[in-house]
C-alpha cells in the first residue's frame, strides 16, 4: 500500500491518508496518485476486503 493507514476501533475502519504526498502520474497520465491500497487488500484482523485510489488532477 501506498500513503495508507488503516486500523480497526470497534466495528469502524480508520483509514489515515497524507493529502499532501504524491506519487506521480496515474498510468492514463491524466490524474496524479495520492494513495492506494494497490488492488483489494484484507481488513486488518477482519475478512472485509478494500480496494481504494485517492487522486486528483494535476
Amino acid at each position: 500500500m501506498k500513503n495508507i493507514e488503516m486500523s480497526v476501533e470497534g466495528e469502524s475502519l480508520v483509514l489515515k491518508i497524507d493529502l499532501s504526498k504524491s506519487f506521480g502520474p496515474s498510468s492514463s497520465g491524466k490524474t496524479i496518485i495520492v494513495a492506494s491500497s494497490e488492488g483489494n487488500v484484507t481488513v486488518p484482523g477482519r475478512s472485509e476486503k478494500i480496494g481504494l485510489n485517492v487522486y486528483r488532477k494535476p
